[in-house]
């Protein structure tokens, strides 16, 4: 029998794959658990409706993530921080603080986790920041922390 996997199952196949398997083993095990259903033209057609669904929100998040980072990449972004003696900072600028900036400056909402920093940033000055937006698109943003 023909089946269609709705969710991994070891040994036999993955989501969205498409499979002969043993008749018993389908009508006993893969059917009533909800792990597949049967291969008609109805249900592959769902099938391909949810592929192509699936692909139109990987290139939108892909045209998404070009635009961000043509829009943020090689830029200055600007971060206050408050200074203790001898002008180290209290605490440091964290990605979050890096986000929060550029959501600021460019509206751009950038997640935290996609900010990779060198080094910390606990003194005044200029620093590198790589931003991935998407896997093979990122940015260079350079990071400039005054006193504010």
């Amino acid at each position: 029998m023909k089946v269609i996997f709705l969710q991994d199952v070891k040994g036999s196949g993955k989501k969205g794959e498409i499979k002969n398997v043993a008749d018993g083993y389908a009508r006993n095990m893969l059917l009533p658990k909800g792990l597949a259903v049967e291969a008609n033209a109805k249900n592959l057609s769902e099938l391909e409706g949810r592929k192509a669904s699936a692909e139109h929100k990987i290139d939108v998040a892909k045209q998404e993530a070009k635009a961000i980072a043509d829009k943020i990449g090689g830029q200055k972004v600007v971060a206050k921080a408050k200074a203790g003696a001898g002008g180290r900072l209290f605490g440091a600028v964290t990605a979050q603080n890096i986000a929060d900036c550029i959501w600021e400056q460019y509206g751009c909402k950038v997640d935290k986790k996609k900010i990779t920093l060198k080094t910390d940033i606990k003194n005044f000055g200029t620093y590198e920041a790589d931003v991935k937006l998407y896997t093979g698109i990122s940015a260079k943003v350079t990071v400039e922390v005054v006193e504010g």
